[in-house]
């Protein structure tokens, strides 16, 4: 294992990264969908029902929802009538807790875990979501492989992140607001600036699309896309298990 991981643009130890991260999503977890809305405009909203559609959750599918955050997957899910089993994965607390908040269904369980080391059985799962989180786990590769080792064969793994602008013009407007406005707001409207700095800073970080395709297809995953949506600011990743 790498001993030196990104925290945004600081470089620190694994542990320290999965500690500080943490702490940063215990002190936003109560303005956690507030500032979703505010920072992106609402459009949060409809890249989630974008990828729950390209999900397609049928009726007797069991789901994987790691880094569920509030919840808004499994909202977005059960709005398809969905009748199947979906088990929420998250590594902190107090995000666990707002999901436990929204969510209120006898076919959803909740898990306080590491995407790094998954407790459930192998080849379990018939579809495994992750929706901007992967670039907040301390080792993504390790999480790509838990992911196939708990995806049953044939199953599929979806990821919805933050990526790279495709145009110049894009990059350079997304960069200048993720870098300015984006901590302003966390400022102004969760009285904790540093938090936001860091959403921006680990955005940068984050592998772009045909980075994180090729580390999809070394943990084992097949027939590897995306789709780019905004010019390629967010990007679904999919792949198989076969």
């Amino acid at each position: 294992m790498n001993k030196i991981s990104n925290f945004g643009y600081k470089q620190v130890t694994p542990k320290e990264k999965t500690k500080l991260v943490q702490k940063v999503f215990s002190n936003v977890a109560n303005k956690y969908d507030l500032m979703n809305d505010i920072m992106s405009f609402g459009a949060h909203r409809f890249w989630k029902k974008i990828f729950i559609d390209i999900v397609n959750p049928r009726k007797n599918d069991k789901i994987i929802d790691v880094g569920s955050g509030s919840g808004d997957l499994v909202i977005e899910i059960h709005k398809k009538q969905f009748k199947g089993e979906i088990d929420i994965v998250d590594l902190n607390k107090e995000m666990l807790s707002q999901g436990k908040k929204r969510i209120k269904n006898k076919n959803i369980n909740f898990h306080l875990q590491n995407a790094e080391n998954l407790s459930f059985a192998d080849n379990i799962f018939d579809k495994y979501l992750i929706s901007f989180c992967l670039r907040n786990i301390t080792n993504i590769d390790k999480s790509l492989e838990e992911a196939f080792r708990v995806i049953k064969p044939g199953g599929q793994y979806y990821c919805l992140e933050f990526s790279k602008p495709k145009s110049i013009f894009i990059s350079n407007i997304y960069s200048y607001y993720k870098s300015n406005l984006i901590p302003f707001f966390g400022k102004i409207f969760s009285n904790n600036q540093k938090a936001y700095s860091y959403l921006n800073e680990s955005i940068d970080m984050f592998p772009n699309q045909n980075n994180l395709k090729k580390r999809m297809e070394k943990a084992g995953f097949q027939s590897v896309n995306f789709i780019d949506l905004f010019d390629g600011i967010v990007s679904i990743h999919t792949g198989y298990k076969l």
